[in-house]
């Protein structure tokens, strides 16, 4: 019972556990089964399991974890419902590039004669548009140029041509704005 409760509040609003059967004695080929109907794990604390029921998990693809600590195995419960939240996500701005000079080409359509003021710009790093400090467009970097010649990124302070993946309406003043989205995982406390 101590154990089923412990387990039980191990969780939160988005995760949890759900017991679906708890019972004493050897692991047998019916929690096997029921643990393959119901998709679950099944938890053996000071038990084993019978060697007809291993091998039905074996060929059920049932994960067995038998514990004689309790604390290991609230742990490791812990750790695999924390893997099971999703993780948070953090925009971080790499860089920002003023419009100067805006060229157009036939193949290519509007390409952005840049300064880059800050960081980096990296070609096809997520990227928005920002006119008199509102968003105008949203998606990614198409190419970087420098010199007539493609490269992965440009510096502060040097200038390139920028060109934005399936957007062309680009004024002299706009800013580019490149960004990243970092996941971080989340935990439980």
């Amino acid at each position: 019972d101590v154990l089923c409760s412990t387990l039980a509040d191990a969780g939160n609003e988005e995760v949890g556990v759900n017991i679906v059967h708890s019972g004493v004695g050897a692991i047998n080929e019916s929690d096997i089964l029921l643990a393959s109907a119901s998709s679950a794990v099944i938890l053996g604390f000071h038990t084993s399991a019978t060697p007809k029921a291993e091998a039905l998990g074996q060929t059920e693809g049932i994960d067995i974890r038998i514990y004689q600590v309790i604390y290991e195995m609230v742990e490791d419960i812990r750790k695999s419902l924390e893997g099971m939240l999703t993780p948070d996500e953090n925009e971080v701005v790499t860089g920002h590039a003023e419009i100067r000079a805006i060229f157009k080409s036939s193949a290519l359509g509007s390409i952005a004669g840049c300064m880059q003021l800050d960081g980096e710009s990296k070609r096809d790093a997520l990227a928005r548009l920002l006119r008199d400090g509102e968003e105008v467009y949203s998606g990614k970097v198409d190419s970087i140029r420098r010199d007539k010649d493609q490269v992965n990124a440009v510096q502060s302070g040097f200038e390139c041509g920028i060109k934005l993946q399936g957007f062309d309406a680009i004024q002299e003043g706009d800013i580019i704005e490149t960004f990243l989205i970092e996941k971080v995982a989340k935990t439980l406390s």
